[in-house]
């Protein structure tokens, strides 16, 4: 067994899960999350006091379990979720990282941010209510963001005597709606996050339910990890050039693995110079080894001293990505000043920033019926839209549906350094990207 595969085993048994959760204002998601820390025994009894004790003062008899991430003094004098709250906790099965997002339509780039680095997706929706636009904006979004596992809690089933019928409604009508934005798992789960029925433990109202609680889910969801099939990308953060005596010729570039594997005597190209070397040799944690993967922070040594400086990106030669100035890709505008056409910006790529200019913006999306408004000239906050962005210099751009960490890119004020957008290469959802790969493999078969 090679050093790679066994790695990449261990990663399939990996102990992290990085999820978000989402849904429409007052589907409780703060209280499922308030629930899954209580009932899983992940909280700290004086952050239950406290809450205890805010829930007395607002005249409560129970704890409201929501208090537990909604930190902010706002949220809890409006009870509602306004910024993204990070938590992390733990059960003997794996560790975790939560983004509880919030649900007001006003703060769907929140949502993007929360889960551009999530796993999983929990999408909540009322059961008294059903499938409202915010599931759907939710459910697009986690489309969007590549999210590869989706779960849908239909909550406060006890608000309708935990009916079969109700749930199942809703659980195909979200269902058909997620898998034609190309969304590959979707997990249903009927719960009530106040009486916590199926959160941690299973509940004895909804025994026509056989799947798992939602902590169980949580729990056994495969993270896949597949290295061998990633594309290898490794920014450069840092040259290490000391010329000390101990170390008079050593040149090294400093940087966390973005993806894939790297090998000691590897061909690599170095973009977007496209010059090309050979790895002598790879240092982690000060010693030499003969192989690294993501997430690693290493140092790369090259065989040939060439040209390679700070947002410089080594990949291997048989699988490098194309270097453009013309960026296609969808955006989320998250700044409260709009963005349009013809506006300077900077690009930053990875470890990489360069100046850019909009050229055009070819649409925006509604989001609640997935049509296109075309031309809009701007895109304001929470929007989310089409752009073509030209560089001032090249960049090695992944499509995002290959690589989110590569294929992602945030647009700066040059101004004042504010984040205006986040943005993903390449097609919209997934569904487009299959249909988009068909239409070229049809291309293939013509001699034009």
């Amino acid at each position: 067994m090679t050093a790679l595969t066994q790695h990449a085993e261990q990663l399939s048994t990996t102990t992290l899960l990085r999820f978000a959760t989402a849904g429409s204002v007052d589907d409780g998601k703060s209280t499922l999350v308030g629930r899954l820390l209580h009932d899983s025994k992940s909280v700290l009894t004086d952050q239950l006091e406290a809450v205890e004790h805010a829930s007395r003062s607002r005249g409560q008899e129970a704890p409201d379990l929501a208090l537990l991430t909604d930190g902010l003094r706002a949220e809890r004098e409006q009870g509602i979720t306004i910024d993204v709250a990070y938590r992390y906790f733990a059960t003997p099965r794996r560790r975790f990282i939560l983004a509880d997002t919030p649900g007001h339509v006003q703060y769907t780039r929140n949502m993007v941010t929360g889960a551009s680095t999530a796993e999983l997706a929990v999408v909540l929706v009322d059961a008294r209510n059903g499938v409202v636009e915010q599931t759907r904006r939710h459910a697009a979004v986690a489309a969007l963001l590549r999210v590869p596992h989706v779960v849908l809690a239909v909550n406060k089933m006890d608000l309708v005597d935990y009916a079969e019928p109700v749930f199942a409604a809703i659980a195909e009508e979200f269902t058909a709606y997620a898998a034609s934005l190309g969304v590959p798992e979707i997990t249903a789960i009927p719960i009530s996050a106040l009486a916590g029925d199926n959160v941690v433990e299973p509940s004895a109202h909804m025994d026509w339910y056989g799947g798992p609680t939602v902590l169980e889910h949580l729990e056994t969801v495969p993270v896949s990890h597949d290295l061998t099939g990633c594309h290898a990308r490794f920014p450069v953060q840092y040259v290490i050039r000391p010329q000390t005596a101990e170390h008079p010729d050593y040149r090294g570039y400093a940087g966390q693995i973005a993806a894939g594997a790297f090998r000691v005597g590897e061909a690599v190209t170095v973009l977007p110079s496209g010059r090309t070397s050979k790895i002598a040799g790879i240092d982690a944690l000060g010693e030499s080894v003969d192989i690294a993967w993501a997430p690693q922070s290493v140092t790369i040594r090259l065989a040939d001293d060439i040209d390679v400086s700070r947002g410089d990106l080594i990949a291997p030669s048989d699988d490098a990505p194309a270097v453009t100035q013309d960026v296609e890709a969808t955006v989320c505008h998250v700044a409260d000043q709009p963005l349009v056409v013809g506006q300077r910006v900077l690009l930053k790529h990875t470890t990489r920033t360069v100046k850019a200019i909009v050229k055009d913006i070819p649409s925006r999306l509604t989001l609640d019926d997935l049509s296109q408004h075309p031309a809009p000239g701007r895109l304001v906050a929470n929007d989310i839209g089409r752009v073509v962005v030209r560089t001032a210099e090249p960049l090695a751009l992944d499509a995002y549906a290959d690589s989110r960490r590569t294929g992602s890119f945030l647009l700066i004020d040059p101004a004042d350094g504010t984040t205006l957008t986040a943005g993903m290469a390449g097609a919209s959802f997934a569904a487009e990207a299959e249909t988009e790969a068909d239409a070229a493999d049809d291309d293939a078969e013509w001699d034009f």
